[in-house]
């Protein structure tokens, strides 16, 4: 690839990159100077700093290998720098998938209208037991994420990230099989937590339904407060659902084009490609979060009003 084409997908992966700090940034510090100054923090502030972080993380792992595979490819020549990588990003990985699906269950319970003895007490419970289910599900990613540095072979990983024009022997055959079978595996793990936000969506959607009939059956109107939250929840859970399928196409794009010799450049696109999801995301909790919004609306006045008095 010339290096023309290189520069560009770089300056497109760093503009990507900052947008995605920029915004997961932005929602850490509003939640963590909130919480400063209240002395506690709400269960939602909490699941979207918890999300945020681990975001900032997962942005930080993806363009770090991005560089790596660009300007240092033979820094993964001994695997063991490789490994340390794949550790992290499937860690980040699996974490901000289990905080976004906490996100979504925490709007299932909090926001949706159902009268079943167990919804009404997880309902009741639910601000109590959220710190302890973030402290699971950041112990469980780790468990998962174990297996990537335990069984990958030294050998393996010179065939696949240098591209070494060279016969590969039986044993590279086989250790490729290996990895494949880990690294499918464990990714389909991530099908538990997106089938919880799915699950969610789908009762989410059920409720606004049935809360809708109700208000039309009592000529209240279509609108309320409960309606509003109904909607905004469902273009939360939506969003991650959506960009989450686009984000795991990548991947596996980006991971099963190590197997094929002179497919860089494809590696390069699926990478740029799930930098969208952690970057993108964001945003869109924050224009569906009432603090945040009204937050991020005082900063960009702050920030026109600042541009003006410059020009002038």
């Amino acid at each position: 690839m010339s290096d023309k084409a290189n520069s560009t997908l770089m300056i497109i992966a760093v503009g990507e990159f900052s947008v995605g700090i920029l915004g997961n940034t932005f929602i850490g510090l509003v939640n963590c100077m909130d919480w400063i100054k209240n002395k506690k923090i709400a269960s939602i502030d909490l699941i979207l700093t918890s999300l945020a972080i681990s975001r900032i993380c997962l942005l930080c792992v993806i363009l770090l290998d991005y560089f790596i595979l660009v300007l240092y490819p033979d820094i993964y020549a001994t695997g063991k720098q490789m490994r340390i990588i794949d550790f992290f990003w499937t860690l980040t990985n699996h974490v901000s998938v289990w905080f976004a699906t906490c996100l979504s269950t925490f709007y299932f319970f909090k926001i949706a209208n159902f009268c079943h003895p167990f919804f009404l007490w997880m309902k009741w419970r639910i601000d109590r037991v959220i710190p302890g289910i973030l402290l699971v599900c950041s112990a469980l990613s780790v468990f998962v994420s174990l297996p990537v540095t335990e069984n990958l072979n030294d050998d393996f990983r010179l065939c696949v990230k240098t591209k070494v024009k060279r016969n590969l022997t039986l044993r590279c055959w086989e250790n490729k099989s290996q990895y494949a079978s880990i690294k499918v595996y464990i990714n389909l793990l991530t099908l538990f937590p997106f089938s919880v936000s799915l699950v969610s969506f789908l009762l989410l959607i059920l409720s606004l339904w049935g809360h809708i009939r109700q208000m039309q059956l009592n000529a209240t109107g279509c609108r309320d407060p409960s309606t509003d939250a109904h909607v905004g929840a469902v273009k939360a859970v939506i969003s991650f659902l959506l960009l989450f399928i686009v984000y795991s196409l990548s991947f596996l794009v980006a991971t099963s084009s190590y197997f094929i010799p002179e497919t860089e450049l494809a590696v390069m696109i699926g990478e740029l490609v799930a930098l969208i999801y952690p970057s993108s995301h964001s945003f869109i909790l924050i224009l569906g979060n009432n603090k945040l919004r009204q937050v991020s609306q005082r900063v960009l006045c702050k920030v026109a009003h600042a541009l003006k008095r410059r020009n002038f």
